[in-house]
């Protein structure tokens, strides 16, 4: 069986996409690579950040669901989602960069051996920055090049994510036993668990909770969390193996930018298994990725339709220059 090679990417929920571009490009230094709608839902945007060429493992998505309330925190969640940074030093950058900008943080900490810096944005969405000093494992990305943040300092891509749950036993046993994620350490109730190559690019935080109340979802919140298969034949061994543990699974999805599958695996938290290609740069030249409105094919002759629908935001970069700060 092919294991999963790593985290693929992370979709939440934004009470506002302009709010969203703003934040993760001029205070977090990451490329918008694709500005386009949800495919089951044309009115809603869906935001593409990623590293300077969309590379599989580097990307946060945003929906941003017309109406949705505000989600809680709680157990039962995909909680926090992590950014690796190059360095520890890369670390101390960012508090006196999030302090000019007066974003809430934690300080600087250490868990499984690892410097992290924990924060949330506008919605309360909740992130950490990690360091890759002395990670081994999966590789990272590459930095947004012309983005406002210096490159020895910048995001590179997906960290380990987190997961509070209450039934920890039952979820550990499907990781384990489905899933082949590997825990190999524990601190505390929070639980480390690695799959493929393992380091930071392939790693899960499970906490277990049973004291917090049902996390509820909305803005401020997780929708989903994908991971890396290689291609569309390693993602039909998936799409065969879970029923046989009796996982209900979504099938095939053409997603255009990537072939999925989608499968719940404990109460509130979905798992998407998701290929590697063919990525963000087939319908849009490097210089201008994620500028115009982009459609898989099968949207395209909606086009007006939805353009009329979906408000327009200014996402042009290319004739802008951002100066590293």
């Amino acid at each position: 069986m092919n294991e999963l090679k790593g985290v693929h990417h992370v979709t939440a929920i934004t009470s506002s996409a302009e709010e969203n571009y703003q934040f993760f490009t001029y205070v977090l230094g990451m490329r918008l690579v694709k500005k386009t709608v949800n495919q089951d839902d044309i009115r809603t945007y869906h935001l593409f950040f990623a590293d300077d060429t969309g590379s599989p493992g580097t990307d946060m998505t945003f929906f941003d669901f017309p109406g949705i309330p505000k989600g809680s925190h709680g157990t039962n969640e995909i909680s926090k989602t992590s950014f690796r940074v190059p360095s520890d030093a890369a670390l101390d950058y960012w508090v006196k960069r999030f302090d000019r900008l007066e974003v809430e943080h934690t300080g600087i900490k250490e868990q499984f051996g690892k410097k992290t810096l924990s924060f949330v944005d506008f919605d309360d969405q909740h992130y950490q920055l990690i360091s890759d000093e002395n990670d081994s494992g999966v590789a990272s990305g590459t930095p947004w090049q012309k983005g406002p943040v210096p490159l020895e300092y910048a995001i590179t891509g997906l960290g380990p994510i987190f997961i509070r749950i209450a039934n920890f036993d039952a979820f550990k046993e499907l990781l384990e036993k489905v899933m082949l994620f590997k825990e190999i350490a524990e601190e505390g109730s929070f639980h480390l668990f690695e799959a493929g190559e393992g380091g930071n690019g392939a790693q899960i935080i499970v906490e277990h909770n049973t004291v917090l109340p049902q996390a509820r979802q909305g803005f401020g919140t997780v929708h989903h969390v994908a991971f890396r298969v290689e291609d569309r034949s390693v993602l039909e061994e998936w799409i065969n193996r879970l029923p046989r543990f009796g996982l209900q699974t979504s099938g095939y999805v053409d997603r255009f930018f990537f072939e999925s599958m989608y499968t719940r695996v404990a109460p509130q938290i979905l798992f998407e298994l998701a290929t590697d290609g063919p990525g963000f740069m087939g319908d849009e030249p490097y210089e201008t990725l994620g500028e115009k409105l982009s459609l898989p094919p099968f949207l395209e002759g909606k086009r007006e339709q939805i353009e009329s629908i979906v408000r327009p935001i200014d996402t042009v970069r290319s004739t802008k220059e951002f100066v590293k700060e």
